[in-house]
């Protein structure tokens, strides 16, 4: 561990640069609102509720049927992005289940 000396304005500027980055970032979550990644659905939530596979949630993303937001390397779903596919999910599984397939 190596020990670094500074000297005492230095240390203030930074002390008060700091406060000034978390002052900015408290008023953009108060302007954006905090988005509790509670609200979020992962795969395998979005693939429970509308009974799907994972290769079918894929084509769904690909094709721009269903929005999704990336976060290094897991992705999320809106609840309500994933509420206005349902009617097109059900349809799809009807005519799949006709077809004597499933989804």
């Amino acid at each position: 561990m190596e020990i670094v000396n500074i000297d005492a304005n230095t240390f203030e500027k930074m002390l008060s640069e700091f406060e000034n980055f978390a002052n900015r970032t408290e008023a953009l979550c108060r302007l954006y609102g905090e988005k509790n990644i509670g609200e979020w659905l992962d795969n395998q939530d979005v693939c429970q509720l509308l009974n799907i596979s994972k290769r079918t949630l894929q084509t769904l993303r690909d094709n721009g049927t269903l929005a999704y937001t990336q976060i290094s390397h897991k992705i999320f779903y809106k609840p309500e992005d994933v509420q206005s596919i349902l009617p097109l999910i059900v349809e799809k599984q009807k005519q799949a289940k006709y077809k004597g397939k499933q989804l």
